[in-house]
């Protein structure tokens, strides 16, 4: 499947969705779902901003596998600033949800702000 090529960005703060493409480079460099998440994360979100302030983003990220036939295609992962170290965390999972976001044409949401 590799990547579709688009980001889903939801600001909770103005109630707006928009859709912005996929850093291709970035794709290349930080293959996977964590590297390329923990990428965006560290672009996007300062590294003095409070875990639990709306400054921190949850992503939501698919690999190149992911929607495929592969052993691994299922799997997608969530990273965020975590709130006990102030790193980087990240979990990931399995099921429908990571295959369905690639049949979506989607590669990660990004959330951000509050609701």
């Amino acid at each position: 499947m590799s990547w579709q090529g688009w980001i889903l960005r939801v600001d909770l703060n103005r109630s707006k969705v928009s859709r912005e493409p996929l850093n291709r480079q970035w794709a290349e460099e930080y293959l996977g779902q964590r590297g390329l998440a923990s990428k965006y994360l560290c672009e996007e979100v300062d590294p003095a901003a409070d875990p639990l302030s709306p400054e921190n983003k949850l992503i939501l990220a698919t690999g190149p596998l992911t929607g495929t036939m592969a052993s691994t295609g299922g799997r997608w992962s969530a990273v965020t600033k975590g709130a006990l170290t102030g790193a980087i965390a990240a979990s990931n999972a399995g099921g429908f949800f990571g295959a369905e976001m690639k049949f979506a044409g989607l590669d990660m949401i990004i959330l951000e702000g509050r609701a």
